[in-house]
């Protein structure tokens, strides 16, 4: 089918019926959720983009599974090219929404899959690579939307999923049948299993072979019979439902927890099932992929953290002072290296034996652990600008009321010609943009935590070739010449 418009996407979501709770109620109009809504709305940008005159040949691409042209969120990378695309796209995305906008895990771990599908086919002769070939297919002629299952609540830390009391701790099958398998266990900090038609599933560890039954990879639509959504509580949660308060207008990001309570997946939707020598090769693909993904979005988010501070400078008188320009410049040179780094990462990338190309992993590392630090200075610049009322101003509601809104048009006006409205709202967007735990925590957290960004770039890096390089100039071990 032709690619869905915004509101096709949006329709299309509502047919699906999937079990919901938020704040301890079952919902059922899910799509209609103040909550949930805002996320919505920056999937659907995703949808907007590929329709637009001006992004259309950047959104989108041709299939070469279909020969229609598709979402790029759909597409499997194919070259260089398409890997410094998805970076571009991201960080415009970025720029529209102000927010996460939840393609990006589906996207990259369908290509991981097609690498590691083809390697596992390559060893014992399965059927996954065409099996996720046919899905992917079948995604693409549906313009549909999926998201990554990888984070698992993985219990005792210490301890393999295996080895857990608690045997769910870790997604893993509990029966074989004929048609397919049975699997059971939990996803957490799930970016956008609500604003997605399917759900891919896979390991997000290493495994051994006593964890065979944990080293899974699979889809089910999000409604499947036995997945539970349940929402994570944000910092912010009740500006939405209040609906004053929110900072950014339209665009909104939360998380879930997804229970999969013996659920059954066909054998056509399965694409790893006990090749546990695969489960760590898979993640860290996924993972170094997604790091260059963050490279792109969390740039785009900057550049709106930026235009704040700057705005809000303006607002305030102070937009000529030199310590206001220096932090901006930080800002700037911080966003910037992680979006270089993304960008370096995408045009090293290399082809895999599948024909897939994967991303520069050293790079990739590298812009994941400057977007851990600089993130968050970006965000104590944007406050330190801001001052106080960046984060402690009255309610909207205050400005509304009759009795003491004049009072709030007097007291909290800055330049003149700048209304106190205005003022206001650029505020509560700084506050959302520095505050709201589900993108704080993304920083740190999404695409891996720091430590393994560092696990990752010190095994990866030829530290052999390097000293090789020292040892020549200066004559040691007879290898200079």
């Amino acid at each position: 089918m032709a690619l869905k418009t915004a509101e096709q996407y949006i329709e299309s979501l509502g047919r699906l019926k999937p079990a919901v709770y938020v704040l301890g109620e079952r919902v059922e109009n899910f799509v209609e959720h103040p909550l949930l809504r805002p996320q919505i709305n920056a999937v659907a940008a995703t949808y907007e983009f590929a329709q637009d005159k001006e992004y259309g040949e950047l959104a989108t691409t041709v299939s070469p599974f279909t020969g229609d042209r598709i979402n790029r969120f759909l597409h499997m990378v194919t070259s260089t090219e398409d890997l410094v695309k998805k970076v571009k796209i991201n960080r415009l995305l970025g720029r529209k929404v102000g927010t996460c906008f939840s393609r990006c895990t589906g996207l990259d771990m369908l290509n991981a899959l097609f690498i590691i599908t083809y390697e596992v086919d390559q060893k014992y002769g399965t059927e996954y690579h065409q099996r996720l070939k046919a899905y992917i297919k079948y995604l693409q002629q549906n313009d549909f939307a999926c998201h990554c299952g990888n984070t698992h609540v993985k219990g005792d830390r210490s301890l393999r999923p295996s080895e857990q009391p608690n045997p769910d701790a870790y997604i893993h099958v509990v029966e074989k049948k004929s048609d397919g398998i049975v699997v059971r266990g939990a996803k957490i900090f799930q970016t956008g299993s609500l604003c997605s038609h399917e759900s891919v599933v896979a390991p997000s560890r290493e495994m051994r072979e006593a964890d065979r039954d944990y080293a899974v990879a699979f889809a089910v639509p999000i409604d499947a019979p036995g997945v539970i959504h349940i929402y994570q509580r944000g910092t912010l949660d009740s500006r939405y439902i209040e609906g004053v308060d929110i900072g950014n207008i339209k665009f909104g990001k939360f998380t879930t927890l997804i229970i999969f309570d013996n659920v059954f997946v066909p054998w056509e939707r399965v694409f790893m099932c006990g090749e546990y020598e695969f489960a760590g090769p898979l993640v860290r693909t996924f993972a170094t992929y997604h790091r260059v993904s963050h490279g792109g979005c969390k740039s785009g988010w900057a550049d709106v953290a930026i235009g704040a501070a700057s705005t809000i400078a303006e607002y305030n008188g102070i937009s000529r002072a030199s310590h206001i320009n220096e932090k901006l410049t930080d800002m700037i040179y911080m966003t910037e290296t992680m979006y270089s780094c993304s960008l370096a990462s995408a045009a090293e990338g290399q082809a895999t034996p599948s024909g897939v190309y994967t991303v520069n992993s050293v790079m990739a590392n590298t812009s994941k652990l400057h977007e851990v630090k600089f993130c968050y200075e970006i965000c104590r610049l944007l406050l330190d600008i801001a001052g106080g009322l960046g984060s402690n101003m009255p309610s909207e509601k205050d400005l509304r009321n009759p009795q003491i809104g004049s009072y709030l048009e007097k007291y909290l006006k800055g330049v003149n010609e700048v209304p106190t409205e205005h003022r206001m709202r650029m505020f509560r967007l700084i506050e959302k943009l520095a505050f709201e735990s589900n993108d704080l925590g993304s920083h740190i957290h999404g695409a891996g935590s720091a430590q393994a960004n560092r696990i990752t770039l010190l095994r990866e890096t030829d530290l052999a070739e390097r000293r090789k390089l020292a040892k020549v100039l200066a004559g040691i071990d007879g290898e200079a010449k």
